[in-house]
């Protein structure tokens, strides 16, 4: 069943020099449970498109539904998780996932038992009361993380989360988001640069062109082996990228 369907969306930009076309005719589907990943070169329009799937920008013309209800701004059925932590902070990691549930009016008996639940889901159990300076960059993202699925939106929103964090502590939260996903059957749309991230934790991957942004082809990720840092040499994995690698370098020089 179709969880998110976008449907010739499309996305103009107008200024004092003109018209400019960031989203062309964007058509696909995300399935419950299903984790698909978006790569395309820079500035192929990759964060408008979730922005709008988010409801923080508004679309041109087309459509975007969630369960056949169209979006027309942001919404809790939503949870977005961009590259900065955006934590509040004066409060503690406990406060910062109980926040979204306490606007919600939960009471506090609730929304603590929840927010511990999600805290220990991400395993960060013994930091519950640090502070965000207290923390590394993985694990602010980890806070991040738990606070949006404290809220259990339908739709897990992921722009560039991990891009910001230096190569050892992604492969962590790499883990961490495939090891999350299996243990909450999450819904995530998910948008990167790295390719190998994306093989490593999309069930399925949609390659943008060069702007004005298309879906120009759907990958299903199809692997024999582990879906972890040790199928980097697969034979399988190796062909996706490969693949991937081609049509991106074929946008790049489409470009020139």
């Amino acid at each position: 069943m179709d969880q998110l369907r976008v449907e010739h969306l499309n996305k103009i930009f107008k200024s004092k020099q003109g018209e400019v076309t960031a989203l062309q005719d964007i058509c696909f589907s995300v399935r419950k449970s299903e984790f698909v990943v978006i790569v395309g070169p820079s500035g192929c329009g990759k964060s408008t498109l979730i922005n709008i799937i988010g409801g923080l920008e508004e679309r041109s013309s087309g459509s975007v539904q969630i369960e056949g209800k169209d979006v027309e701004g942001p919404g809790a059925d939503r949870g977005m998780v961009f590259q900065g932590y955006s934590l509040f902070p004066w409060l503690d990691v406990q406060k910062n996932v109980e926040f979204g549930l306490k606007m919600k009016g939960v009471s506090k008996a609730e929304r603590a038992q929840t927010a511990q639940r999600y805290i220990e889901m991400v395993g960060l159990e013994n930091f519950a009361h640090a502070m965000p300076d207290q923390l590394s960059g993985g694990m602010k993202q980890r806070v991040a993380i738990a606070r949006t699925l404290a809220n259990e939106p339908e739709i897990l929103l992921m722009d560039e989360p991990f891009g910001a964090l230096d190569a050892q502590t992604r492969v962590v939260m790499q883990e961490s988001l495939a090891d999350i996903s299996a243990k909450t059957g999450s819904t995530i749309l998910f948008i990167t640069h790295d390719i190998d991230e994306a093989i490593l934790l999309g069930d399925r991957i949609l390659v943008m062109s060069k702007r004005p942004g298309t879906i120009r082809d759907e990958i299903e990720v199809t692997l024999s082996c582990a879906r972890d840092h040790s199928a980097l040499t697969d034979p399988g994995f190796l062909e996706i990228k490969k693949r991937i690698m081609d049509m991106l370098w074929e946008e790049m020089n489409l470009s020139r």
